[in-house]
């Protein structure tokens, strides 16, 4: 972070969706696990303190992981930490902050019907 004030560089801000196309396809997940993984990210923004100074890709992971129980996908959080370079350790941990901080209720089929 010094260098790249001292050197005057713009790095471009990376954000969860970033990741998310790639991860889904590596995973083979369906499109429907795609968009129910970028509502959860649109509303974790919305939440202060659940997005900010955490780490994208753990962020990506996890949403990916709540969307694809969501939608009824088999993946586990090996296959994810596998793809997205995150440990599993992240992925539950901020599974369970997106779950709690979100009020996602995790037996029902689609995002909409937890709000």
């Amino acid at each position: 972070r010094m260098l790249v004030t001292k050197l005057k560089i713009r790095m471009p801000i990376s954000s969860p969706e970033m990741y998310v196309p790639r991860f889904i396809s590596e995973l083979d997940l369906p499109r429907e696990v795609q968009r129910t993984t970028m509502e959860i990210l649109t509303r974790a923004k919305e939440v202060r303190g659940l997005v900010t100074g955490r780490d994208p890709r753990g962020l990506a992971a996890a949403a990916i992981y709540v969307a694809a129980i969501m939608n009824d996908c088999r993946v586990t959080q090996k296959e994810i930490s596998n793809v997205s370079g995150v440990t599993e350790v992240t992925i539950r941990n901020r599974y369970k902050e997106l779950v709690t901080r979100l009020e996602l209720t995790m037996q029902t089929p689609a995002l909409m019907s937890a709000a």
